[in-house]
């Protein structure tokens, strides 16, 4: 049996599609969503190449997302669909959760309501830039593994995602 050889980690890929009108992404926003991908795989010592889809889309698509996977017929911020296995960033077993083509770990898929984060930036008193980033750290870290079902989990999550804003230097207001 052949064992699988990924790539480092530089050669990831995080692809971006952005469905909705609502908010101009603009390439310095997609730049963002890949350097928060890629500094939330760091910080968790993925040492192989990976794959990453993120969708941004409204709140209505958002809406129809979570009510067909979830049963839940609202919009939220974010959704994470992982497909590997990874507990807490440590990768289980790689299976069949690889593109032999490229060789890559694919990690999952993030979707994004744009709206609600332009909302939630409103809300909260900070960037848009900021708000983005952290929903894809958030969904990010739901791929690698995390949760927050409990007060200790949510705690260390959030602990994660804010030391890596904080590193791309997107501070809480």
């Amino acid at each position: 049996m052949e064992t699988k050889r990924l790539k480092s980690i530089e050669e990831t890929l995080v692809f971006i599609e952005n469905e909705q009108s609502h908010i101009y992404i603009t390439e310095e926003y997609e730049n963002l969503l890949r350097k928060t991908a890629l500094a939330c795989l760091e910080q968790e010592s993925i040492g192989v190449a990976c794959e990453v889809n993120i969708l941004l889309t409204d709140d209505e698509a958002i809406r129809q997302i979570n009510a067909e996977f979830r049963n839940k017929d609202v919009p939220t911020d974010v959704l994470s669909f992982p497909m590997a296995d990874i507990t807490k960033g440590r990768i289980n077993d790689f299976g069949n959760d690889s593109d032999p083509d490229e060789g890559l770990l694919v990690i999952g898929d993030i979707v994004i309501s744009v709206e609600t984060a332009r909302r939630q930036s409103e809300q909260y008193g900070h960037s848009f830039e900021r708000e983005l980033a952290f929903l894809a750290a958030h969904g990010m870290y739901h791929l690698m593994g995390y949760d927050h079902e409990d007060e200790l989990d949510e705690k260390e999550m959030m602990e994660k995602q804010e030391a890596v804003l904080k590193e791309l230097g997107l501070r809480r207001a």
